[in-house]
C-alpha cells in the first residue's frame, strides 16, 4: 500500500473531492485525520472509510481559523506521534460566469483569499511537525486556469496560480528539512457535481488532448501517489493531470 501508516490530515475531507482522496488514502492504509467545518459531512466520509476496515478520526476544523488550525495539527501529532501528510481540499467559494468588469470586489477576491490564506494555514500548522521529525509531505490542489487563460473565472485562475507559486516558495523553504511539498492541477473534474452548463462543459472536454476530463478518482490516486515515498523525489513542482488541456 502507497500510504501504509502515514499519519495524514485532509482539510475539507467533506467535500466531493477531499471525500475521494480521503476514501483513496484509507485503502491506501493511511491513518486518516479528517477536518471541516461540517461535521456531519465528515462523519459520512468516516463511515465509508470504515467499510473497507480502515478508521478516520473526525475534527470541527475552520481551514481560515490560523488557532483553530493549530490547535488541531498540534492534537493530531499528540495523538499519532507526528503528521506525514497534509492536503488542503476546501471550497474557494469562487464565482464564475460574470466578466471581471462587472465582478464586484468582495466576488473576486474571494477565491484568492479564501484559497492563500487556507493553504498557508494548514500547511504551516503542518510543517511545524514535519520539520521536527525531518520528512513530510504538503500536498497542495490547483487547476488549470492557473495556466490557461480563460474568460468568466472571476479570481479562481488568480487563486490557482498563487496556490502553484506558493508551494514552490514553500518547498524552497522546507526541502532542507526534508520535508517536500507538490501541488496537483487536474481540470474540471469529469464526475465533479455539475455546476456548468453542457455545452460549456462541452467546450471543455473538447479542449483536452483525450477528449475528456479527468475523474475525482484519477485525482485522488495521483494525490496518493505524490504523498507516497514513491514520489520521494519531487518537490517544488506541479503534477499536470488536465487530460491534455495543458501540454508540457
Amino acid at each position: 500500500m502507497l500510504l501504509d501508516g502515514k499519519r495524514v490530515i485532509i482539510h475539507g475531507a467533506g467535500g466531493a473531492l477531499g471525500g475521494a482522496i480521503a476514501r483513496t488514502f484509507a485503502r491506501e492504509g493511511a491513518q486518516l485525520f479528517l477536518a471541516g467545518r461540517t461535521r456531519v459531512k465528515l462523519e459520512a466520509v468516516a463511515a465509508d472509510v470504515a467499510t473497507i476496515g480502515k478508521r478516520a478520526e473526525v475534527d470541527q476544523v475552520d481551514a481560515l481559523d490560523a488557532d483553530s488550525v493549530d490547535r488541531h495539527a498540534d492534537s493530531v501529532a499528540e495523538r499519532a506521534g507526528g503528521v506525514d501528510v497534509v492536503l488542503n481540499a476546501i471550497s474557494l467559494r469562487d464565482v464564475q460566469g460574470i466578466p471581471l468588469v462587472e465582478m464586484s470586489p468582495e466576488d473576486f477576491t474571494t477565491p484568492i483569499i479564501t484559497g492563500v490564506t487556507s493553504q498557508f494555514l494548514t500547511s504551516r500548522a503542518a510543517a511545524r511537525h514535519m520539520i521536527r521529525q525531518g520528512a513530510g509531505t504538503i500536498v497542495t490542489l490547483s487547476a488549470s486556469p492557473a495556466a490557461l487563460p480563460g474568460p468568466l473565472m472571476g479570481g479562481f485562475g488568480v487563486a490557482c496560480a498563487a496556490t502553484e507559486v506558493f508551494t514552490r516558495h514553500l518547498a524552497g523553504e522546507l526541502g532542507p528539512h526534508g520535508v517536500r511539498v507538490v501541488c496537483v492541477r487536474p481540470d474540471k473534474l469529469a464526475d465533479a457535481p455539475p455546476e456548468l452548463e453542457a455545452d460549456f462543459f462541452a467546450s471543455l472536454v473538447d479542449k483536452t488532448l483525450l477528449k475528456r476530463l479527468p475523474t475525482l478518482a484519477e485525482t485522488a490516486d495521483v494525490a496518493a501517489f505524490v504523498a507516497s515515498d514513491r514520489a520521494s523525489a519531487m518537490t517544488g513542482t506541479v503534477v499536470n493531470m488536465t487530460c491534455g488541456t495543458i501540454a508540457g
